[in-house]
């Protein structure tokens, strides 16, 4: 959905377009670098999440909350499978991706929030304001269904160094065979995955 202009409505495309997820995918990582993260575990997608500034995203600019501001990133779709929801799988690969996003430089993030139950979460690009609130995000264009919501990165990146800097000093074990989330380097390969 986010990859294509014009009025479309606020669903995933169907598993057949992994060619233009790839497409696209390949477009940002060359001019912008890493746009997502996905969970594996045993070679299977359990989760993944996407990222790019809001000119990558051409469906943004229709939104009836407005465009994504040009100083943010934005997180344009969460997907954890339904096994695995309500583990705490969309909190991880979110927080992945503002580390990541921290360490290059970036000064704050926005999403798309969609407010009571989310109706089909198989199908919905947009994450919960409920999730979103959770995570430290505020709405900065109010809209009934699915306002604009933002995160500052500023205070994120002095709270990380302080919690890296207190874990660097206890000097815990380090743990083998940890998961942690990987970029997103190709389209998900299972047939049931979405974008």
């Amino acid at each position: 959905m986010w990859e294509t202009g014009g009025h479309r409505p606020v669903s995933c495309a169907p598993v057949q377009a992994r060619d233009e997820l790839a497409r696209w995918v390949a477009r940002v990582r060359s001019s912008w670098g890493d746009c997502g993260r996905v969970a594996y575990e045993n070679g299977e997608v359990l989760g993944f999440l996407k990222y790019a500034p809001g000119r990558f995203f051409p469906q943004a600019a229709v939104m009836a909350a407005g465009r994504p501001d040009d100083d943010a990133v934005l997180v344009a779709c969460l997907h954890v499978e339904p096994d695995v929801r309500d583990a705490g799988l969309g909190k991880v690969l979110l927080q992945a991706a503002l580390r990541d996003l921290v360490s290059r430089g970036e000064r704050a993030v926005e999403a798309y929030g969609v407010t009571g139950d989310v109706p089909d979460r198989d199908r919905s690009p947009l994450m919960s304001v409920e999730f979103l609130l959770r995570q430290g995000f505020t709405v900065v264009r109010p809209h009934p269904t699915a306002p604009l919501m933002r995160l500052e990165l500023k205070s994120l990146a002095t709270w990380t160094e302080s919690v890296e800097a207190v874990l660097e000093a206890l000097q815990l074990p380090r743990r083998v065979g940890e998961r942690v989330p990987a970029p997103l380097v190709s389209p998900m390969r299972s047939e049931g995955t979405r974008r």
